[in-house]
Parts: structure tokens; C-alpha cells; sequence
């Protein structure tokens, strides 16, 4: 079976790393289609494996969430009816805390933007923190149960409560609503009303949507399937955790935070499926070129 080189992962990598879609990432490259999302997916297991793995026992000061919409298989409006209400399908929304002072992506889930989400989020959030933090959330509701249900009092609570105006169209296209104002709301604990803020997350998530095709708004590049658009946001964050230099910190954010003494390469970051590769044959689960990781559906 023919494989692809390391150099060649490499530059496939690099060039989804870059905001490329896949059909553009083919032609730079000369892999094919299939070839390219196979290797996206076998990436995306591990990046999460090793995120999974290795961002554990933080102590961050102040912690900034956020949810970022995108959508698979269609926009709400275009979802043909026997399709509405499946999983997967419509609008996708990719909840992300970080580290305002490190701008170290602590954790990610994507789903819907209900409750359950939200308190699986927080989970998973508060399992990787072993310090008391203040925390820092816009003013969606199922925030509240759900930071109470993941930190208890253990936590300097705080929303940033924004206010819009009416939306106003213009050139015969609708127009998102004017920002007005907002209002610090202390929710939990004694959070410092100076540090009550979502700028950082919220630049970050244009640094998601520069980064990954499948988030640019009005694109024909979104993704068709909920397991790519996974596979894609764990191998984003593992290149900007690991292998990015923050323009403010000189490091990347693993750096500042402890988890890493050096920038990786991509190299390195496409080592973990050569590393993983190698420990397949060595056990004897596989034979030499028939390697495939697990790839969720």
C-alpha cells in the first residue's frame, strides 16, 4: 500500500494549518481528496489524544469562554426537512475557554449551544484546572448551572452581559445588530471587576475562523460531515498551543503556560502519527504499511 511520506504529511498539514480548504490543499499539493481527509482525520484522533493527555494540572489566573458558530452539511435555512433535528446537521457551535494571560486553549467542545453542552464543557474545563480562577463568560444563560455544577464555590464568577441595538438592513441584506454597550455581572466568589472581560477569547476566535476554511462566514467551504469539522479544530489548537508563536508572548502558549520547553515543528506535531504508527507495528496489531488509527464517525 502506498503511503505518504512525512514531507508530504508535512505539507498537507501546513497547508490546512493555513486557512486552505481541502479541494485548494489538493491542488497545492498533488494528494488526492480522499487521501487528504484521511490524513486530516488520523491527525485530528491523535491531536485530541495528546490535547486530552498532556493539557492537565493548570493553575490559571483568569479563564475567558466563548462559543463560535459555524454550521455542517447546510445552513438552517437550506436543511431539507427529513435532515432537521439530526445531529450534526445545521448550525455547529464550538465552545472554547482559555487562558487569558498564557492564551493557552485550555479545552474545546463542539455540539449545540443548550445546556447539556454547556455543563459537559464546564466539565471538562474544571477537570484540567487545579486552582481556584476567575472565569469570565458572555451572557448565555446555560453558563450559570453549569459553571455551578463543574466549580461549585470554588470560583470568581463573572458574565459580560452585552447590549445590542436593532438590527438595521442595508443594501437590501440584513445587518447583525449594532453593539450598544455591556455590563459586568458578578455571578460567583470575588471577581475582579478590572479582569471581568471577553476580549481575548474573542479575538482568538478570529484567529479560528483565519486559520480554518470551514469558518469563514459565506463560504461554500464548510464542512459536510461534523467528524471533519472536529478532526479540524483539534489539529488547529494543536498547532496554535504547541507549535505557534503568540506575536505578544514570543512563546507559544504550552510555553507560557509549562506544558512544553520548546516551539514544536510540524514535524514534530506530524510525529505523533508516525510515533503511533511505529508503536502499532512494534505491538503487532498491524502490519508494516496497513497502519490506520481509530477515526470517530
Amino acid at each position: 500500500m502506498n503511503q505518504l511520506t512525512s514531507s508530504q504529511r508535512v505539507r498537507v498539514i501546513s497547508a490546512l494549518l493555513e486557512g486552505n480548504s481541502i479541494a485548494s490543499t489538493c491542488r497545492m499539493t498533488g494528494v488526492a481528496k480522499r487521501t487528504v481527509l484521511r490524513l486530516l482525520a488520523e491527525m485530528g484522533v491523535l491531536c485530541a489524544d495528546h490535547h486530552h493527555q498532556t493539557v492537565r494540572g493548570l493553575r490559571p489566573q483568569r479563564v475567558q469562554c466563548d462559543e463560535i458558530w459555524s454550521f455542517c452539511y447546510a445552513r438552517d435555512k437550506n436543511v431539507p426537512s427529513h435532515l432537521r433535528d439530526q445531529p450534526g446537521i445545521g448550525s455547529v457551535w464550538t465552545w472554547v475557554g482559555m487562558d487569558a494571560d498564557t492564551k493557552l486553549c485550555i479545552g474545546w467542545l463542539i455540539g449545540d449551544r443548550d445546556a447539556e453542552c454547556a455543563r459537559e464543557f464546564m466539565l471538562d474545563l474544571a477537570s484540567r484546572i487545579v486552582s481556584r480562577v476567575q472565569l469570565t463568560t458572555d451572557g448565555h444563560q446555560p453558563y450559570l448551572q453549569a459553571v455551578d455544577d463543574a466549580f461549585g464555590k470554588e470560583v470568581d464568577y463573572a458574565m459580560l452581559v452585552k447590549i445590542y441595538g436593532k438590527p438595521r438592513a442595508r443594501d437590501g441584506r440584513p445587518r447583525s445588530h449594532d453593539f450598544v454597550g455591556a455590563k459586568r455581572q458578578h455571578v460567583t466568589g470575588f471577581p475582579n471587576g478590572e479582569f471581568v472581560s471577553t476580549s481575548f477569547i474573542e479575538r482568538q476566535n478570529l484567529t479560528m475562523r483565519m486559520s480554518m476554511r470551514r469558518f469563514t462566514r459565506r463560504t461554500n467551504a464548510f464542512s459536510k460531515k461534523l467528524a471533519n469539522l472536529r478532526h479540524s479544530v483539534a489539529l488547529h489548537y494543536a498547532n496554535y498551543n504547541f507549535c505557534r508563536i503568540h506575536q505578544s508572548l514570543r512563546v507559544t502558549p504550552a510555553m507560557a503556560a509549562g506544558l512544553s520547553d520548546h516551539v514544536w515543528s510540524l514535524d514534530e506535531l506530524v510525529g505523533l502519527l508516525v510515533a503511533d504508527e511505529q508503536k502499532a507495528i512494534a505491538n503487532g496489531a498491524l502490519k508494516r504499511g496497513a497502519y490506520r488509527p481509530r477515526i470517530s464517525k
